[in-house]
């Protein structure tokens, strides 16, 4: 239960991550102070050092000059209960392992295992700064390749977190015919969702904001227009979308066909119910991409659409746990 704990607070900081990136509140502290950062403006006058530091930087420059200190604690807020809610959760994990480290309650592999989540969970610390800082020297905003690199590290931390406290949970499922299958599913849906990750670092949502036609096509022109054209996956935002959508087609039907072929075997109930869910959550994702698409990114649409994917992340992972072959 401490685990499942654990990863709903990272499921948390997922969504609290998404919508600062969609209020572009990421770049309002320019500064990483691991341990005294937890302690937030405490009068006016901090207040006004640091909205001077934030004025020295491209994104005030070029473009929220027109920020008033008011102004900008509305954006710094944000960022700051971000930050504050990973160290929350690096306290949440560690002190609790330390406690069973010291009651040798953990066998010897789920202390390694646990050992290395925690080592994760620092780097995703670092990660997340390396990732600020790519929007502090020339163009204000933040890398979508960084961006997408602190996404990704978060869907592993948490699947991991899910894994290994199922190990501990729920009974060793029957293996299946097609449970090494559901791995090769749980893959293509966390690489649609990092697919995602380069949506939301060039801002590729707000334009083409039609379905199921993408300027008037399903497959529109100018694709692949970047040179050199291999780089179009990355900073083409024409095909940046374009491959965000047509992933989430793919993992759409794949999911369906999957629990169409498993669910007419001989599963146990618990099993069948994964599948089940799995197949409710990507319904669930694709409606919401739909809507965050065609209501041009509102924000709470594309809040629950981020959240949407780490639902299906979760149901998938579930699925891989109840289906995987124990040997």
């Amino acid at each position: 239960m401490w685990l499942f704990f654990c990863a709903f607070m990272v499921f948390v900081m997922v969504v609290i991550g998404g919508l600062t990136r969609l209020t572009e509140s990421g770049l309002s502290i320019v500064e990483w102070h691991p341990f005294t950062g937890i302690i937030p403006p405490l009068n006016e006058a901090d207040w006004q050092r640091l909205y001077e530091e934030y004025s020295r930087y491209p994104e005030f420059q070029k473009v929220n000059g027109w920020m008033s200190v008011a102004d900008f604690k509305s954006i710094f807020w944000l960022e700051f209960i971000h930050r504050l809610w990973g160290r929350l959760i690096g306290v949440v994990f560690f002190v609790p392992f330390v406690w069973f480290l010291v009651k040798r309650s953990i066998d010897g592999t789920t202390k390694w295992k646990l050992a290395g989540l925690f080592v994760l969970g620092g780097l995703q610390g670092v990660m997340g700064w390396y990732m600020v800082m790519s929007g502090l020297v020339d163009r204000p905003d933040v890398s979508q390749y960084r961006l997408t690199a602190h996404f990704g590290l978060a869907l592993v931390i948490f699947i991991a977190l899910l894994w290994v406290g199922l190990g501990q949970y729920a009974p060793r499922p029957v293996a299946t015919a097609k449970s090494r299958r559901i791995l090769g599913v749980l893959a293509l849906v966390v690489f649609t969702a990092l697919s995602g990750g380069f949506v939301a670092g060039t801002n590729a949502g707000f334009i083409y904001n039609t379905f199921p036609m993408m300027d008037g096509h399903l497959i529109p022109n100018g694709l692949f227009a970047f040179d050199p054209a291999w780089m179009s996956p990355f900073e083409d935002l024409k095909t940046i979308q374009f491959d965000h959508r047509w992933l989430a087609k793919l993992t759409f039907f794949v999911v369906l066909f999957f629990w169409w072929r498993t669910t007419r075997q001989d599963l146990a109930s618990d099993q069948k119910k994964a599948c089940h869910l799995m197949l409710a959550a990507v319904c669930l994702q694709v409606a919401l991409g739909i809507s965050t698409l065609l209501s041009v990114v509102w924000l709470p649409l594309g809040v629950l659409h981020q959240a949407g994917a780490v639902v299906l992340i979760t149901a998938t992972t579930f699925c891989a746990y109840k289906l995987r072959d124990p040997a």
